[in-house]
């Protein structure tokens, strides 16, 4: 899901009148947060008379952000970042520089060493491809967007010979503007799953979410139920082309929601639902919270209370109360039930309150579970037991218990696999991009053989 996740914004750097020699070029260093450790790297260049500076936060999936270099010579450099409260102050010794990364009071040492951070991803695929794929459009008129993807066929496909027992699926991307590829943190899930699956006689669709990549559409007031009619735009297209057998979906985090709706309404002939949720967003977001924060190596008593504040707040956002003011609200919950939070979170559920989102407003009051009860087609639901996101012990028992029953339909947790179906240590969001797996090879091959088995 990726619309939770954290991003960093920074503003556009200012020109510079001193220019060193020998720090020029990109500098890179690790944050110690605790239990976990952030990426940073910092690229430093001339342009004209000017030190322009980008900023990668690889592990957030952030790249190329421009910084606002305060102060650079031949040894010294100061970076700020007025939006976040961030700077960081450092001197070159000995080939590295050794400064102080600050942030809203908080101060890190990081040192920082030459060179970039290359990320492998082993599995990505490169051409030549043994198939073929072909850039398309199709619309959804209902919500006026066009959508721009990518459709793969199968290695050895025959248009005319063996259209009919040629399996397809739509791909539909979690939470959050993404494009064809899902790309996040360096990884590119639909593109290894696309690539898998023609190599294995089926055929897929991945497209760019609307009002982003080549798609248009817009996006600021859409929610989860956009987003599905944007897929069941792409599911009639592919059957519009009359080259496949059976037109399934796959989607991932919202995406396997989204798979679940298109199930019940009898638009899918089969659907991959890929940690999809169960249950209503709120009890989602506040059980992501919970992980996420314990996770963190916040006390157990602090980890309840912000969550048990958050969960009133959703309950009253749920109830469809006028919040005129946020602050008198989050009191009055806070006194009902004898919390006393930090400031720090205090100001954090604030934000939320005071958002008016229309994704978010749908996402924590529509509950999945009467669509789940009337699928009818073939499903394979799966989660990971480290997902710190969608929590596989939070939704895949009430999948198991809502589902019809039915000869292919398929329930099954891995062991060890985080959110994007990776094998992981922790499960935290910060180590999806330190990871070298973008998927796991066992989950691709179950959903090959479980598609293929429906044949």
């Amino acid at each position: 899901m990726k619309r939770l996740l954290p991003f960093i914004c920074l503003a556009y750097l200012m020109p510079q009148s001193v220019c060193g020699q020998e720090i020029y070029g990109s500098w890179k260093g690790a944050l110690s947060l605790g239990m976990t450790k952030l990426s940073i790297v910092f690229h430093i260049e001339k342009d004209g008379d000017n030190t322009v500076c980008k900023m990668d936060s690889p592990d957030q999936g952030a790249t190329g952000i421009a910084a606002q270099v305060d102060y650079i010579s031949t040894d010294s450099l100061k970076v700020s970042v007025p939006s976040l409260g961030v700077t960081y102050s450092g001197h070159l010794d000995n080939g590295a520089i050794k400064g102080v990364f600050s942030q809203a009071g908080y101060k890190f040492p990081l040192s920082l060493k030459q060179g970039a951070v290359k990320q492998n991803r082993p599995q990505e695929p490169v051409p030549p491809y043994p198939y073929t794929t072909k850039e398309v459009t199709f619309t959804n008129n209902c919500d006026g967007a066009t959508l721009s993807g990518t459709l793969t066929y199968p290695t050895g496909y025959d248009k005319e010979k063996r259209r009919k027992d040629i399996p397809v699926v739509l791909m539909v991307t979690g939470s959050g503007l993404q494009d064809r590829n899902e790309e996040v943190f360096g990884h590119k899930p639909f593109l290894v799953i696309a690539d898998f699956l023609a190599r294995n006689g089926i055929a897929s669709l991945r497209y760019d979410d609307r009002g982003f990549g080549k798609s248009t559409g817009d996006a600021e007031k859409a929610t989860t139920m956009t987003f599905k009619n944007d897929a069941k735009a792409g599911l009639e297209y592919l059957r519009s082309l009359k080259e496949f057998g059976r037109t399934g979906v796959i989607g991932h985090s919202e995406g396997g929601t989204i798979a679940f709706i298109l199930g019940a309404e009898g638009k899918a002939d089969f659907i991959v639902s890929m940690a999809g949720t169960a249950v209503r967003g709120d009890l989602i977001l506040v059980e992501q919270n919970r992980a996420a924060l314990s996770l963190a190596g916040m006390p157990e008593d602090a980890v309840n209370a912000y969550c048990l504040t958050l969960e009133k707040v959703y309950e009253y956002m749920n109830s469809g109360k006028t919040l005129d003011s946020p602050e008198k609200v989050l009191q009055q919950i806070q006194d009902a039930n004898g919390i006393s939070l930090p400031e720090a979170a205090r100001k954090n559920i604030l934000s939320i309150m005071k958002k008016n989102n229309a994704w978010m407003n749908h996402f924590i009051s529509y509950n999945p579970a009467e669509d789940i009860k009337r699928i009818t087609c073939p499903v394979l639901a799966i989660n990971g037991d480290l997902d710190m996101q969608v929590l596989s012990k939070q939704n895949l028992p009430v999948i198991e218990s809502l589902l019809p029953k039915g000869k292919h339909n398929t329930v099954k947790e891995y062991h060890g696999l985080n959110h994007p179906f990776q094998h992981a240590k922790t499960g935290a969001v910060m180590e999806y991009g330190k990871l070298e797996e973008t998927i796991a090879e066992e989950v691709l091959r179950d959903i090959a053989d479980w598609i293929n088995s429906l044949y």
